[in-house]
């Protein structure tokens, strides 16, 4: 039997550390939504506390099959009040600390998901 490595098209976080992520070769300090198809758009939020009902809503307009919240440097949960835009169009959210959530997105996307990463980076 021979071996191939898994390759994707995906977009892939390549790293991540306290405050930073990288997306390819990008090196990003602000909180960010990425997809598996390459979007990438800004997520005006700087800290857990900053969240509102209407991050969530714009979750809910993406083209997903679930997102990925890695809410800073632990799991926090948001209100569940919040998640009924995403309900409504049957996106699944995953809540995790941001690290984890990094590593979550790469899997899923690499099999091909339609998947999306909210990342709140904070500032270490």
């Amino acid at each position: 039997m021979k071996f191939q490595p898994d390759r994707s098209d995906a977009q892939t976080i390549t790293g991540y550390g306290p405050g930073w992520i990288a997306v390819n070769a990008d090196r990003l300090t602000h909180s960010v939504i990425i997809g598996s198809n390459g979007e990438r758009l800004d997520w005006e939020c700087e800290r857990f506390e900053d969240l509102s009902e209407t991050h969530f809503s714009r979750l809910a307009e993406l083209d997903a099959e679930v997102v990925i919240f890695g809410s800073g440097e632990r799991g926090r949960f948001v209100s569940p009040a919040w998640l009924k835009p995403l309900m409504a169009r049957h996106i699944g959210l995953e809540t995790m600390d941001t690290h984890a959530a990094c590593r979550t997105y790469n899997i899923l996307a690499g099999e091909g998901r339609k998947v999306f990463a909210a990342l709140l980076l904070t500032e270490a």
